[in-house]
């Protein structure tokens, strides 16, 4: 049931880049971006909570894929930092469209176009009202976006990560649901849990992070209309991992 007023007051959700992307994978999906800017809108508004947003790059670039390639691991890294940019940059867009004030947050130095990430000034932008999107992962290579969720999560003094998937998928299952008809949805699980039987939730570096920090994930189907919403006012959706 749900409760009065929101479960967390901070919340850092997380995004994947093919999350934003059209139905090819890659670029962007302008009504994708539209309604994630909406709800989030919606949240701020109607809730109150504070909302920050890491962002990944995977639908212009994925520093594995260079990797794989024969390119160094470093540079194609780096590659996909930017990429990242270019994705808070359209969620920033929709947001300030749809008359949210927005901060984007760079762990690299790029002035032109965005702020570089300093802590103090982020829970400042927050406090007064505005979404602050977290780009360029970590600022260094061979981490990934979900580690500088996790980061900045605890960073700021998140109560919760908001993971949300794309594709159908609506939370953690005990196979790969596409592949395994068998396979069953966890309302709950424990963060040893998904580390010991190897589900494909954050990756493990952010996973042990999060247990060290007691930071809930919730991971839930993002492009199903007012689930963020749900989430937020305590009603179940997806899985917690905790």
């Amino acid at each position: 049931m749900p409760q009065d007023g929101p479960q967390w007051r901070r919340v850092v959700l997380k995004l994947s880049g093919e999350a934003l992307a059209e139905t090819t994978g890659f670029g962007l999906s302008p009504a994708v971006l539209d309604q994630i800017a909406s709800e989030i809108v919606e949240a701020r508004d109607e809730l109150d909570v504070d909302v920050a947003i890491v962002v990944g790059g995977g639908n212009f670039w994925r520093g594995q894929m260079g990797a794989a390639q024969g390119m160094d691991e470093a540079q194609a890294d780096y590659m996909g930092m930017i990429a990242t940019v270019m994705n808070a940059l359209a969620l920033q867009d929709a947001l300030e469209r749809a008359k949210q004030p927005s901060r984007v947050m760079t762990a690299l130095e790029m002035p032109k176009v965005a702020e570089l990430y300093i802590r103090r000034r982020a829970i400042r932008h927050l406090e007064k009202g505005r979404v602050v999107i977290f780009a360029g992962g970590t600022g260094n290579p061979f981490f990934t976006t979900d580690t500088a969720a996790a980061l900045r999560a605890a960073e700021i003094e998140a109560d919760a990560i908001l993971k949300g998937t794309h594709s159908g998928v609506d939370g953690v299952y005990t196979a790969d649901p596409k592949l395994d008809p068998t396979a069953t949805r966890y309302d709950e699980i424990s963060y040893i849990d998904v580390i010991n039987r190897g589900l494909r939730v954050m990756d493990a570096t952010a996973i042990t992070f999060c247990m060290e920090k007691s930071l809930p994930i919730v991971v839930f189907d993002l492009l199903t209309r007012g689930n963020i919403r749900s989430l937020l006012e305590g009603r179940r959706v997806g899985t917690v991992v905790a």
